[in-house]
This record gives C-alpha cells, sequence and structure tokens, in this order.
C-alpha cells in the first residue's frame, strides 16, 4: 500500500477526487456497491485505499459521489428541457460514458441502498418531460403516463443498445427517437 502511495503522482484535490470518480464508475457500474471492493478502485486508479479516504468517507459516499457526477455529467449533456435533439443528445453522452449511463440506470436502481437517489432522478427527468408534454397533451393523467413511458423507452431502448454493442449511435438515436413519439402519439391521437 505505501509503494503505491508514494508513487503516485502528487495531484491537486479536485483532480485526485475525479481521478478517483472516474476509476470507480466502471468498476461500480460493473460490479454494483456490494461487489467493489475500494482495493478495486485503488488499483485502477493507481493509488492506495488510503487516498480514496482522504477524499470519502466510505465506500458509499463514494458511491453516491459517482452517482451524483454521473448525473451531472447527464444533466450536461441532455439538459432539463424536452428537445427535439433531447434522446440524440442522450444517445451521444450514453455512447461517450457508457458506465456512467449504466451506473445511473441499471446498477445503482438496484441498489437497495441508493434506489430512492435513482427514484428521485427519474422523477425529475420524467417532471421534465411532463413539463413539455403537457402542453399538447391536456389531460393531466395522460400527459403523466406519456412523460414516464416516453422516459422508460428512452432509458431502455439506449440500455439496450449499450448491451448490443452500440452499432451506429446516430441511426440508434433515430430509432429511440421515433420509438419515444411514437408513445406521445399514442396519448394524443395522431
Amino acid at each position: 500500500m505505501g509503494g503505491r502511495e508514494a508513487s503516485a503522482p502528487k495531484l491537486p484535490r479536485a483532480q485526485r477526487r475525479e481521478q478517483i470518480l472516474a476509476a470507480a464508475t466502471p468498476i461500480f457500474a460493473r460490479a454494483g456497491h456490494a461487489g467493489t471492493s475500494l482495493d478495486d478502485i485503488a488499483d485502477a486508479a493507481g493509488i492506495s485505499r488510503m487516498i480514496i479516504y482522504r477524499h470519502f468517507d466510505s465506500k458509499a459516499d463514494l458511491y453516491r459521489a459517482a452517482m451524483r457526477r454521473a448525473a451531472d455529467h447527464l444533466a450536461g449533456a441532455v439538459g432539463d428541457e424536452l428537445t427535439d435533439t433531447a434522446v440524440h443528445a442522450l444517445v451521444n453522452w450514453a455512447s461517450t460514458e457508457p458506465a456512467a449511463f449504466r451506473l445511473l440506470f441499471h446498477q445503482a436502481a438496484r441498489e437497495p441502498e441508493f434506489r430512492q437517489e435513482i427514484a428521485e432522478l427519474r422523477a425529475e427527468m420524467a417532471e421534465a418531460v411532463h413539463r413539455s408534454v403537457a402542453e399538447v397533451i391536456t389531460d393531466p393523467a395522460w400527459a403523466t403516463w406519456a412523460a414516464q413511458l416516453s422516459l422508460t423507452v428512452a432509458i431502455e431502448g439506449v440500455m439496450t443498445w449499450l448491451d448490443i454493442g452500440r452499432p451506429d449511435p446516430s441511426e440508434a438515436a433515430l430509432r429511440i427517437d421515433r420509438a419515444v413519439k411514437a408513445v406521445l402519439r399514442s396519448v394524443h391521437g395522431h
């Protein structure tokens, strides 16, 4: 342990924290909270466990920070409004940060300790979709249904696309976008 710490170059605190989060995200996305050890993350980051503890109080704290980082990157890429390019932005972000996407929408959603935080993220996303569809779908119940279902279609469409090897991101975005629009048309009646 001391050898790794001594050989790890000294980085400013924010850069080291980012390095740890970048190393932790794919490991957490693959193995989950319980299936990941801090040694796994330290090895991937080329640092000691002690350095991790200088930045995070616990593995759960690190996991939450990785989720927040992923959610911030998602928000930066997609925004908080349903636009004509939102699905394309979601696919592009998932293409560049597949581990972050999987962490948020697959792994953390299955973790009892973190499920509520992901439910809140999805609720915020559904609300953003709802604000856009409520202008067109005037029945509140159907607008809520359309917002939640179109979000689920988009997320599951992207997850499936990642699972099959990420073929042609532009074509994937078009197909997922058509599926989302089909949900909205089914409520709107067009």
